[in-house]
Parts: C-alpha cells; sequence; structure tokens
C-alpha cells in the first residue's frame, strides 16, 4: 500500500466534530427563533391571536329591528308588518354560488326576477350579511328545502317580518311605501344602522320619518362549526323597535275623498285651520304600494309610469296649476288694503281692454255682469273687476300679496321634494332679455298665465282666511309612540305665520263675501249650499288648459277632454268656528261649482256630521246655469 492512500482518522475526527458542532449551533439557534417566536405569539400578543381565533369561531348576526306601525287620528292601521318566510345566503360560506342556485332551484321555485335581485344584493351588500334569495315561501317549499338543508353551507330559512299596507291605496300619496336599499341609498344612509333589513323607506311619511321608524339594531354572538352552521348563541343584544307613527288624517275622511274625486284625475287637500293637521290627502289616480316592498317587477311599474293619468305623481304637493278664480278669495282682500272702496263700482260689459288697445279680455260671462262692486265680483266672480285690481295694482304688489298667504315658496309639509309653485316675475324675465307684457299682468288678477300653486298651498292659503289672518304649517305626523310605554309625544307644535297686512274688518268682510259665494243668491257654488245645516265660504275656480282665440267661443263638448278646463273649489266650514280649510281640484272637471263644489261638500259632511250628504239625505245640487266657476 502506498503511503498516499493512507486516512488520517484523526483529522477526520476532527473535522466531523467541528461541523456536528456548526450543525448543533444551527439547530439550537433554530429552535431559540421558535421558542421566540412562540413567546411572542403566546405571551405578547396572546390576546390579539386569541380575539383572531374566538373570530374564526364566533359571528356577529343582525338581527333587524321591527319597523314602527303608521296610523289614523283614530288608531285605524295604514302600515304594519306581519311574518313570511324567506329563503336567505350568506355569500361567505358558500363555495360555488353557481352550483349552490343551481340545485335550490331544483326543489324552490327561483324566477328570473328572484335571481336579479339577489345578484343586485350580492353586488351591493357586504358578502357576510345574509342575504334575500326567495320571500312569501309557502309551508310545501319551506318543508322541503328543510329536508335538505344539510347539504349546503351558508344557506338558511328564516321568518322575517316584512311590510304591508292593509289599505291597499288608500292614502299612498301620504304614506308612500318601503323598498330595497339601492346602491344610492347606500352612499348617504349609515350602513351600520340598516345592518340586518334590506329596507328603506322611499317616499311619503315613511320617508320623512324614517329615522323614528326604522328602530335600532340589535345582534346575536353566534358559536359556528367548520361549517359554518350555527351552534349556540352566546350574547344577545336585544334590537329597539321602532316608534309607531299616528298621523292626523282620518282614514274615513280620505276613503269619501277618495271616492268623491271617483274617476276624475284630481286632488283634495283638507286640513284642520286652527292647528295645520292634514285631514285628507288625497291624489287620484292611485296606486297599490305592495308591490314596491320587494320590487315591482318591471312590467307592472312601466305601466304605472308611462300612464298618461300619472298616478305616480302626487298632485297635492308637486301638481302645480293655474289657480284661476280661487285667487280672487285672496285679491279680494288686496283690494281693501290697497284702498278700494268695497262699494266702489265697476261696469262688466263682458270683457275688458287696456287703454290704447283693442284686444279684449273676456269674462267667463259672455254678456258681462254690468254693475258690480268688491260683493258682487267675489260672489258672481266677475272677471272684469279683478282684471282692472291688477292693472291698479301692478305685478310686483299683486305677487306680494299672494307671496303673503304662502304662494310661490313651499308650506313645509313634512314630505321631501315639494314643489314651490310659481309667482310672476318680470324682473327674472328682464334678465333673460325677455319683455314683460302688460296683458300679463292682466290674466294675472285671474290666476291665469305664470301663476302656479299646489292644491296644498290653496288649503293652507284659505285656512289663513278661516283664521282671519294666521295661516299653519300643515303636517301629517301628529305623535310619535313608543312601541313598549305606549307614552306618545307630539311630532311638533302648530306653526303659524301671517297671511298679510289686513285688518279683523277686512277679514269679516270677504268671509262674509265668500259665504255669499255659497249661500247667496247668484253665488257659483250656491247648489252645495242649499239645505247645508252649517255654513260654507267658498270660491269656486276655473282654470284654462287650452287658450280660446279673440272672437271664438269656448264650447266644453266640442273640447277634446285633455283640454277642457280644471275644476277648483276651496272653503272653510262652519264660518263661526272653522274645523276644516280644503281645496279640491279636478282635472279637466269644467266648472268649478258643478263638479269640484259638490266633492268639497261630501268631505265636509263626512268630517261635520258623521256622514256624507248622499247618505243622510241631504241632496247635493248642483249649478246648471251653465256658469264657469
Amino acid at each position: 500500500m502506498r503511503a498516499g492512500q493512507l486516512r488520517d482518522h484523526l483529522r477526520e475526527s476532527r473535522l466531523f466534530g467541528s461541523r456536528l458542532v456548526v450543525v448543533a449551533a444551527v439547530v439550537v439557534l433554530l429552535f431559540g427563533v421558535l421558542l421566540v417566536r412562540l413567546a411572542y405569539l403566546q405571551i405578547i400578543n396572546y390576546r390579539h391571536y386569541a380575539t383572531l381565533s374566538q373570530d374564526n369561531r364566533i359571528r356577529p348576526v343582525p338581527i333587524s329591528p321591527v319597523r314602527g306601525f303608521i296610523l289614523d287620528r283614530n288608531d285605524v292601521v295604514l302600515a304594519q308588518n306581519f311574518p313570511v318566510l324567506t329563503l336567505e345566503i350568506v355569500p361567505d360560506q358558500v363555495e360555488d354560488m353557481g352550483t349552490l342556485l343551481s340545485e335550490i332551484g331544483k326543489i324552490i321555485t327561483l324566477n328570473e326576477r328572484d335571481l336579479k335581485l339577489f345578484a343586485k344584493q350580492l353586488r351591493e351588500r357586504p358578502r357576510f350579511e345574509s342575504l334575500t334569495l326567495r320571500t312569501h315561501l309557502t309551508d310545501e317549499e319551506a318543508a322541503r328545502f328543510a329536508v335538505v338543508r344539510y347539504r349546503w353551507n351558508g344557506a338558511e330559512l328564516r321568518a322575517r317580518l316584512e311590510r304591508h299596507y292593509p289599505q291597499g291605496s288608500l292614502a299612498v300619496h301620504a304614506i308612500g311605501y318601503v323598498g330595497r336599499i339601492s346602491e344610492d341609498d347606500l352612499e348617504t344612509i349609515d350602513r351600520n344602522a340598516y345592518r340586518g333589513t334590506q329596507y328603506i323607506g322611499k317616499l311619503g311619511v315613511e320617508q320623512n320619518y324614517e329615522e323614528a321608524l326604522l328602530g335600532q339594531v340589535g345582534f346575536e354572538k353566534v358559536e359556528t362549526d367548520a361549517h359554518g352552521r350555527a351552534i349556540r348563541v352566546l350574547e344577545r343584544i336585544a334590537p329597539i323597535a321602532g316608534q309607531h307613527l299616528h298621523l292626523s288624517l282620518d282614514a274615513r275622511l280620505q276613503a269619501v275623498a277618495e271616492q268623491a274625486l271617483g274617476k276624475f284625475k284630481g286632488s283634495v287637500a283638507a286640513i284642520d285651520p286652527k292647528t295645520g293637521n292634514i285631514l285628507a290627502f288625497a291624489s287620484t289616480p292611485t296606486y297599490d304600494p305592495n308591490p314596491f316592498v320587494n320590487g315591482i317587477d318591471p312590467a307592472s311599474y312601466a305601466a304605472l309610469r308611462d300612464s298618461p293619468d300619472k298616478p305616480l305623481l302626487n298632485r297635492l304637493i308637486n301638481g302645480q296649476y293655474a289657480p284661476g278664480s280661487t285667487i280672487k278669495s285672496f285679491l279680494g282682500l288686496a283690494a281693501l288694503d290697497a284702498g278700494e272702496s268695497p262699494t266702489k263700482q265697476v261696469t262688466c260689459p263682458g270683457w275688458y281692454s287696456l287703454p290704447g288697445s283693442a284686444h279684449r279680455f273676456r269674462c267667463w260671462k259672455r254678456e258681462g255682469h254690468g254693475v258690480v262692486n268688491l260683493h258682487d265680483a267675489v260672489v258672481q266672480s266677475c272677471d272684469v273687476y279683478f282684471y282692472r285690481l291688477a292693472v291698479t295694482l301692478g305685478i310686483e304688489r299683486l305677487n306680494g300679496y299672494l307671496a303673503g298667504h304662502g304662494f310661490g315658496a313651499p308650506t313645509g309639509v313634512d314630505l321631501k321634494g315639494e314643489s314651490r309653485g310659481l309667482l310672476p316675475n318680470p324682473e327674472l324675465r328682464r334678465k333673460r332679455n325677455q319683455e314683460w307684457m302688460p296683458g300679463e299682468t292682466v290674466i294675472s288678477g285671474i290666476g291665469q298665465g305664470a301663476t302656479l300653486v299646489t292644491p296644498l298651498q290653496l288649503a293652507t292659503a284659505m285656512a289663513g282666511i278661516a283664521n282671519r289672518g294666521q295661516h299653519p304649517q300643515p303636517h301629517l305626523g301628529m305623535t310619535l309612540e313608543n312601541p313598549e310605554t305606549h307614552v306618545r309625544t307630539p311630532v311638533a307644535e302648530p306653526i303659524m305665520a301671517s297671511s298679510g297686512p289686513y285688518t279683523p274688518e277686512q277679514y269679516e268682510m270677504m268671509v262674509h263675501n265668500l259665504t255669499d259665494v255659497v249661500h247667496g243668491q247668484g253665488g257659483t257654488a250656491r247648489g252645495i249650499g242649499w239645505n247645508a245645516p252649517y255654513k260654507i265660504a267658498g270660491k269656486t275656480g276655473t282654470a284654462q288648459v287650452k287658450g280660446v282665440k279673440q272672437g271664438e267661443r269656448y264650447v266644453e263638448s266640442r273640447v277634446a277632454e285633455e283640454h277642457r278646463d280644471h275644476a277648483l273649489f276651496v272653503a272653510f266650514a262652519p264660518v263661526d268656528d272653522p274645523k276644516i280649510a280644503i281645496a279640491v281640484i279636478v282635472e279637466n272637471g269644467g266648472h268649478g261649482g258643478s263638479t269640484a263644489a259638490p266633492i268639497a261638500r261630501k268631505v265636509m259632511d263626512q268630517l261635520l256630521l258623521g256622514t256624507t250628504a248622499s247618505s243622510a239625505g241631504i241632496p247635493v245640487k248642483v249649478q246648471e246655469d251653465g256658469s264657469a266657476d
């Protein structure tokens, strides 16, 4: 054996020993790092990771509060909740949503609309929340699902409370409805307040009193297994139910108002002059709010939206109309304040012309009223008297008087989106390089032209005359009731505003004139005053929808229905102790005295006598002399 091939066992032993020391040191170092990490996790950060561990098996489940009821002044339920069975999905617990929906669809009917609404929720709502797939499951469907429930994670059968309107379409424009929370809603609401619920007030008092009706959400801490199934409830924070809202509406009076309007398109606004409480808030045609709760189908909504009768329009606060001769109730006061003698006589030949002009502004009575004073002009609704008055006052001064009664500004009713109406604005016209014509001032005296009012503004202004100088802020909400203690608190105190610079004597004079409109000889509303057991002060009006050329004569039977005049009537009663102020507008209804006034009489009879004129055996006689007002 050669010497170079001899092994140095001592050297190899030393080399192995040194390597073993290095490996041992590395192992010790790694174990040291592991021990330090374990100490960090188990000692220093124990609470943090213990909480995360708990969160893996304990999840908060929101409990939606019971939404408050809506009732009328006599506790008739207008909006309530009733239990329904719903099929709900928690997306975070579902591995394959498509497969789950396909499997569920084999045992429970899922139509295209259900799937679209569910997909919309998936986009808008957090994935850890329970989302509704189907509502109103039948007992048979619920039983079929319960049998195979164990197959799927994230699918649950729940009993929920759903909004329901037991009176159907009654007072829908006042009550409104709730609907599913939309993407736009999510941008404005506090999302934590709506955990566990998918509904929010969309219109009417449902929207305006949303915060009070909603209540406060509660929570349950639920322990779950590895599959996300609930094992037990560890802690429960109970929700706080929403408050019940009592409205000033009288459901029976509301029904009478809507029935009196019948198939007409129109509105009835009735308020208590002393408090501003709205007693009836009728806008026709109406619609059923119940389909809107879970999302009305597109075809049904399109039919409502595109209907020429505009059932979705809240005519009380968004319908803007020329007031016609009803404006004479307020311009009569303006005449007295402006120094016009109530005995001053004006000749009405059936027309009026501006100085130096051959154009004739016609009176509704073609042959004229002859010689009239203020009383005669109001009672017989002489246009010529008020043409002349408008020119004497001038448009700016005329507007000032009307603004004092609340025209041209929102009434402040507790509903969102109220229209302002419109008063003529010559200054704005001039800024737009448009000329204000003298003839526009003339027709403003009879409520035509640029003047527009809402029915609620008319009723509120009439309440100001009923109160002899103070018009109230109208409101629907009356009290909020705690559902546990049943203690009721007023929504707001009555708010009154001055109607203008008139004296008590001037008010009494105008009230006398308006009373003779209904009860006097030659009054344009004397038909409803016949045999009335109480005194009514009122004013008729007819507003042109389509102009009539010079020399032509308006013949109603020859005019298309959509171009017929609007019929108006404003009133309050009883005269000496007013309990109701009312405004009625019937679109394309013709004459105020023959169409709108009888509707008002039925509503007033119901409130003051407890029955309508027809059911009490009191005949309601309508005018048949062809008068325009």
